[in-house]
């Protein structure tokens, strides 16, 4: 089980603008402090923590944050019209789009799903994959009447 994700950020006030656009719609609190911004998922009274946790941090060797190729953060959402309105609401917040919302032929008939960029250059996705909903793989509606 992943505990955390750690993602490095030279501006720490443009990372909390990228990240508060969707992350608390998901779910995660934020905690600030020195060290960076803390998201966490909330823990029920008796109940271990949810995980994972993710940071946004000032890099520990004092370099400039550099996105890694080939590596993702994919986040979930609770279904198409919120990873739609999330994707929208983080790039307002300056994120880069990636990828528009939609269904990707390869991750099967229910993966709907949206690519961003945060400040960084760290690839996030907001997805769902909600049973309840049409896919584009189910048939049209039959006209009734």
């Amino acid at each position: 089980m992943i505990a955390y994700v750690t993602v490095g950020a030279d501006d720490l006030a443009r990372a909390k603008r990228f990240y508060t656009a969707f992350l608390p719609a998901l779910g995660y609190a934020l905690t600030e402090g020195p060290e960076g911004l803390s998201f966490v998922l909330p823990k029920a009274a008796g109940q271990s923590a949810a995980l994972p946790d993710f940071y946004v941090k000032p890099t520990f060797d004092g370099a400039p944050a550099s996105a890694g190729n080939g590596g993702m953060i994919a986040f979930q959402a609770s279904g198409q019209a919120q990873v739609r309105a999330l994707h929208t609401a983080a790039l307002a917040a300056g994120g880069s789009d990636e990828g528009q919302p939609g269904f990707r032929a390869t991750y099967g008939p229910r993966f709907y799903v949206s690519y961003l960029r945060d400040p960084e250059g760290n690839k996030i996705a907001l997805f769902s994959e909600n049973p309840a909903e049409s896919s584009r793989d189910d048939p049209p509606p039959v006209p009734t009447g």
